[in-house]
C-alpha cells in the first residue's frame, strides 16, 4: 500500500461548534495531523474541558494564535466569527492553505461585503485569489486553491438547489421565493437571549427579515450561474432542534419546463456528486434523514398554482452546512478522495 503523506493542521475557533464538529471529523481522517488548537478566550484549556465529548482524542490544549509554530501547520481550517477571520488568515504564512468557514471571503466584491458586514475588508488583497467553496459547484477551481471561502449554511442548501436550475435556464431568475428554516446551533456558541432553551423552545420564529447577511452571497452565485443579476426573497426562520438546515424554495418554471424537467436537470448535475441525493417523486426531504452527515437531499415538487415548482433541500449546517464541507474541499486541495472520512451515515431517529 502506498504511503499516505501526513498534512499537519490548525483549527482557529476550535471551541465553537463549527470547529469542534471539524475536529471530529478530521480526527478521524487519515491524512490529518492536528498539530494546533487555537481558542483565545480558552487558551490554556485541554479540549476535553470544553468539549468532553471529544475526550477520547488525544490532541493539543488550546492555545491563542500566538503561541502556535507555524512552521508545523501545512492547512488551517478556519472557524472564527465574521469579521475577525480576515485579521488572522492574513498573518498566516502564505505557504500554508486556508479553508475558511466565516463569511469573510464568501463576497467577491468589497463594496457589498463592507454594506452587509458594517466595514471594510481587513485583508483585500486576498480577496481576488479566495475561490467560493461550495464544493459541487466549484471542484477544479478548489482543487488549485490557496485560500477557500466555505460558504454560509443557508447558501450551501439553496444553491445546490437551484444553481443548476438558473444556470439551466430552467427558472426564472427574478421570481425566487426561499423560507429557509435553521437549528439553534447555527447562531453560535455565544450567549443569547433569543437561543437559550426557553425562549427558543417549542417556537418557531423568523428573523433577519429582508435583511439577512446570507442574501448577498445567494444573489452573488445565482447571478453568476444565469448571467445576470438575480435577486431573491429570503427569509429565515430559528427551528426548535440543535442541528438541521430546510430551504423551500418557489420558483416559477421558465418556457415549457415542468417540474419533472428540473428533477431531471438536477440529477443529471449531480450525477458524478457523492453527496447530493436528488430524491425520487414524491419522496420528501427531512433535516432527520441528514443529520451528522455530510449528504443533502433535494426534492422537486410541482405546484398547485400553474407555471410554477416548489423545491426542498435539506442538510446539517453544521456539517454540510460548515465543517464537512470544509473536509471535502481540504480533500479536493490535496488531490484526496473527497468522501475522505465523510462516510458516515445520517443519525436516526
Amino acid at each position: 500500500m502506498a504511503h499516505r503523506k501526513t498534512i499537519r493542521a490548525a483549527v482557529l475557533g476550535a471551541s465553537g461548534y463549527t470547529g469542534a464538529d471539524l475536529i471530529r471529523l478530521a480526527a478521524r481522517h487519515p491524512s490529518i495531523d492536528i498539530t494546533a488548537l487555537i481558542a483565545k478566550g480558552h487558551a490554556g484549556q485541554p479540549l476535553a474541558q470544553v468539549f468532553p465529548h471529544l475526550a477520547s482524542l488525544d490532541l493539543p490544549q488550546l492555545v491563542t494564535s500566538d503561541e502556535v509554530d507555524w512552521d508545523s501547520v501545512d492547512v488551517a481550517f478556519c472557524g472564527l466569527p465574521h469579521g475577525t477571520a480576515h485579521a488572522e488568515i492574513a498573518k498566516l504564512p502564505t505557504r500554508i492553505k486556508v479553508i475558511d468557514m466565516s463569511a469573510d471571503f464568501r463576497l467577491r466584491d468589497l463594496g457589498t461585503y463592507a454594506e452587509w458586514y458594517g466595514g471594510a475588508h481587513g485583508a483585500p488583497e486576498l480577496v481576488e485569489g479566495a475561490v467560493y467553496g461550495l464544493t459541487e459547484l466549484y471542484r477544479d477551481a478548489i482543487r488549485g486553491a490557496r485560500l477557500v471561502a466555505c460558504p454560509g449554511c443557508y447558501p450551501t442548501a439553496v444553491l445546490l438547489a437551484l444553481q443548476p436550475l438558473v444556470k439551466g435556464k430552467h427558472i426564472a431568475g427574478e421570481d425566487i421565493i426561499i423560507d429557509a428554516k435553521s437549528g439553534v446551533s447555527g447562531a453560535g456558541r455565544a450567549l443569547k437571549q433569543n437561543i437559550l432553551f426557553s425562549e427558543a423552545g417549542e417556537g418557531l420564529s423568523p428573523y433577519g427579515i429582508g435583511s439577512h447577511r446570507h442574501v448577498p452571497e445567494i444573489e452573488q452565485e445565482l447571478g453568476l450561474a444565469s448571467g445576470t443579476d438575480v435577486t431573491v426573497n429570503f427569509t429565515p426562520h430559528l427551528a426548535p432542534m440543535t442541528r438541521g438546515e430546510l430551504c423551500t424554495s418557489y420558483v416559477r418554471l421558465a418556457g415549457k419546463t415542468s417540474a419533472a424537467d428540473l428533477r431531471t436537470a438536477l440529477t443529471a448535475a449531480y450525477a458524478t456528486s457523492p453527496f447530493v441525493r436528488v430524491m425520487e417523486e414524491g419522496v420528501i426531504p427531512a433535516t432527520q434523514h441528514v443529520r451528522g452527515s455530510n449528504y443533502c437531499h433535494i426534492g422537486v415538487f410541482a405546484d398547485r398554482l400553474p407555471g410554477r415548482a416548489i423545491v426542498v433541500s435539506a442538510i446539517d449546517n453544521l456539517v454540510k452546512g460548515s465543517a464537512g464541507q470544509a473536509l471535502q474541499n481540504f480533500n479536493l486541495m490535496h488531490g484526496l478522495d473527497e468522501t475522505l472520512a465523510l462516510e458516515q451515515l445520517p443519525l436516526f431517529p
